[in-house]
């Protein structure tokens, strides 16, 4: 049996009255692509911002391959505003910053694809290997950085090789066509050796053939980079073909999990991405 490299328990992260996301509990095996699914305003993406240190939750914990990297619970205003579940479960405060899970192995994709706009193609993927740079104020202000330095450019010359990019890599990125952008974003997450990949929906704004061009892709870099993937993603065609496992949200709350078959002959995901037959 494979480990599990990401678990949430309980999670839920409430907006002033409004829950976004409910006691949601979920986990990822090693080596898995699984996809997080429902439809817009389900709180996938909210689920992704806890994971990665963008909000912390309101209540529940995170696990990253066997250690707690989040946990929070209603404390403060929120101890009389609270509409979730679980109270009184979880007792410490533990949040950490986004940079600081990255450099724990966790990488993230975007909706909006969020390059650095005037920068080269090169240079997107060599400033997000800087965070893992061991440098500091004085080596760099007397270049004793130098072989790390050529190092990192030495490895994002290999990766955007690997990834198909290097004959671009001097354009300026905001001139790849959509696609590559796309692809260049997973290059950047790559590029801090992560162990956990969270795509958040990598196809939104593609093609059908650009999206089965990415379903391959996907693919090929969890073998080829020996990844855990979670991700978010509309496309039902993309998620039921790469999946492993799917979980399904609606209105913040977990409906569904199982296989692709499973979930998708599941009459509660149906009915959320359907609605409800009135004559039934």
């Amino acid at each position: 049996m494979n480990k599990t490299v990401l678990e949430m328990n309980d999670i839920t992260m409430q907006f002033g009255g409004v829950v976004a996301v409910n006691s949601l509990t979920m986990h990822v095996d090693q080596g898995e692509i699984v996809s997080l699914i429902g439809p817009n305003g389900a709180g996938k993406t909210t689920a992704f911002n806890v994971i990665t240190g963008v909000y912390p939750p309101t209540n529940g914990n995170v696990f990253f391959n066997g250690n707690k990297i989040v946990e929070n619970y209603p404390h403060g205003k929120m101890k009389k505003l609270y509409a979730g579940t679980d109270n009184g479960k979880y007792t410490e405060h533990i949040e950490p910053t986004p940079d600081q899970i990255t450099r724990l192995g966790i990488a993230r994709t975007f909706q909006n694809i969020r390059l650095w706009k005037s920068q080269s193609v090169f240079n997107n993927v060599l400033i997000a290997k800087h965070m893992l740079r061991t440098s500091n104020v004085f080596t760099a202000t007397f270049h004793l950085n130098a072989a790390e330095e050529k190092r990192q450019r030495e490895e994002t010359a290999e990766l955007l090789n690997i990834l198909g990019l290097y004959e671009v890599r001097d354009n300026n990125c905001t001139s790849l066509p959509y696609g590559l952008q796309r692809r260049l974003e997973i290059a950047r997450a790559l590029a801090t050796k992560p162990s956990l990949l969270l795509l958040d929906e990598p196809a939104a704004g593609m093609n059908p053939q650009e999206t089965i061009e990415l379903t391959d892709f996907v693919g090929k870099i969890r073998d080829d980079f020996k990844l855990t993937v979670c991700m978010i993603e509309h496309h039902m065609d993309l998620v039921m073909n790469i999946s492993d496992r799917i979980y399904v949200l609606n209105f913040g709350a977990l409906i569904s999990q199982g296989t692709p078959a499973e979930v998708q002959s599941d009459p509660s995901v149906i009915s959320a991405y359907l609605g409800e037959d009135e004559n039934a």
